[in-house]
């Protein structure tokens, strides 16, 4: 694809995104707000040697986009709403039997049926708690269509990177949302592709414990016979009761991306150097904090902005060094405040936290913003 610069729809740079980074397959469900994803792919996929598969439901949708994984293909599922509740159970298993893939959740008014046509940021905490036990996530959150291109690429990245699921927490209005998108511009994210064991099927250990790293991941069907469990394994992926296996696995689990925060965690900062008030947000909220906090500059306010683009793993140490630096933190969410008492958990001088919360279905917009910019002064 060369260089080029179009209008296109969110869900349609996520799907276009994926392509550009390899995906080779993509199961799923049409769901409102994500459809458009898989139109896409179905359409655009195949073109590139790729399969869609339209499967009979959620569950089915991410169990082949894992099988698929497991068969050395790039893949990809994208939902929304209730159809990430049922992804959660292969969720678990995809972070505990370490397999790279990328899930898509377009978020929209809930619980359950909810407002399928309005936007919302309600799955932030389903998408770091949603199965069981405790494991690590990757969550991104793009917040332009030119960053739903690039954050569909990275996801891929990070997936193949550290053998993980990696979510991409969209909303319906950056996926609905039209704008400019250049393709194939210099800021391309790198393209990580899966590197093949460096040892005979013999000798090979699909889940070795390598310090500070992941153990490569053989294809099936090409050689390389081993385990694969949602249980607890040793490193041939064969299940154990033994409490220090057990132990050994699960830390390695719950670790591994910690040597690695400063290339998985990323975020955007405007203003932090001489600022009273910090804003934090994330998603479509942070365009209309971005309005509003240069409305505030010109009115003579001293506010700064952090926009979190990776929501999980919550990027604590940027937020303590920040909160040390202001008087208040204003933190809008479509959500009764999700991000907000993440906030509160690293606030060590007790800064006061404000929120602006909506679960209607309607935008956050930059005037809500300044009139509590202006109200705090």
């Amino acid at each position: 694809m060369s260089e080029r610069t179009s209008l296109i729809q969110g869900n349609v740079a996520i799907a276009r995104g994926a392509i550009q980074a390899g995906c080779k397959f993509f199961a799923g469900y049409p769901i409102t707000p994500s459809s458009e994803i898989a139109e896409t792919m179905s359409e655009e996929l195949p073109e590139v040697g790729g399969r869609f598969i339209q499967m009979e439901d959620e569950i089915a949708s991410i169990g082949a986009t894992i099988g698929a994984s497991l068969a050395g293909d790039k893949a990809m599922t994208a939902t929304s709403g209730p159809g990430f509740s049922l992804k959660q159970e292969n969720l678990g298993f995809a972070v505990m039997a370490e397999i790279p893939l990328v899930v898509i959740n377009i978020q929209r008014g809930g619980p359950s049926t909810g407002i399928p046509t309005k936007a919302s940021q309600g799955d932030v905490m389903q998408a770091r708690y949603g199965s069981h036990g405790d494991y690590p996530i990757i969550a991104l959150s793009p917040a332009s269509v030119q960053e739903s291109f690039y954050m569909s690429i990275r996801a891929f990245s990070l997936a193949e990177k550290y053998r993980t699921p990696v979510i991409i927490l969209g909303d319906e209005i950056i996926a609905h949302l039209t704008e400019k998108v250049t393709l194939n511009s210099e800021e391309m994210p790198e393209i990580i592709e899966r590197e093949a064991p460096e040892v005979s099927p013999e000798k090979y250990l699909p889940y070795q414990r390598i310090s500070g790293g992941v153990a490569k991941l053989a294809p099936f069907g090409q050689g390389y016979r081993y385990h694969i469990s949602g249980l607890v394994h040793d490193e041939t992926g064969f299940p154990t009761n033994d409490p220090e296996e057990a132990k050994k696995q699960l830390e390695h689990l719950n670790n591994k991306f910690a040597p690695h925060k400063d290339d998985i965690i990323y975020s955007e900062e405007h203003h932090t150097k001489d600022m009273d008030t910090l804003i934090v947000a994330y998603g479509a909220p942070a365009r209309s904090a971005r309005r509003a906090l240069h409305i505030a500059r010109d009115n003579g306010y001293k506010v700064g902005l952090l926009r979190l683009k990776t929501i999980w793993p919550f990027p604590e140490e940027k937020i303590e060094n920040l909160l040390n630096e202001v008087k208040q933190v204003i933190v809008p969410e479509m959500n009764r405040g999700q991000i907000a008492q993440e906030i509160k958990k690293y606030n060590p001088h007790n800064k006061e936290i404000m929120q602006i919360n909506k679960i209607n279905g309607e935008p956050i917009s930059p005037d809500e913003i300044l009139e509590l910019i202006e109200q705090e002064g």
